[in-house]
């Protein structure tokens, strides 16, 4: 295995990680920044505002997107074992 290799399965790694988790985190963003623009405006700051909201969206998203990362990661899997075969170990 030489360094090209590891470098490649990290680098797989990494964007399989970013995809996957991306639904999640851009939902959060997008719902604290809104929560953020609705606490300036009103000047309400209750803490809980800011969390409950974020939670329950985030949870929403990662039930709707679960199918879709649940083939990201396995694709991702499959690909990995079926390549270990290829990798030279010399």
């Amino acid at each position: 295995m030489t360094i090209v290799d590891v470098v490649d399965i990290c680098q797989r790694a990494m964007m399989v990680t970013l995809l996957a988790s991306a639904p999640m985190l851009i939902s959060g963003m997008v719902v604290g920044l809104a929560i953020s623009i609705f606490q300036s405006v009103t000047q309400i700051q209750e803490i809980t505002l800011t969390f409950v909201p974020k939670i329950v969206v985030v949870l929403m998203v990662f039930v709707i997107f679960l199918p879709w990362m649940t083939d990201v990661i396995v694709t991702y899997v499959q690909e990995l074992f079926l390549s270990i075969e290829h990798i030279d170990t010399t």
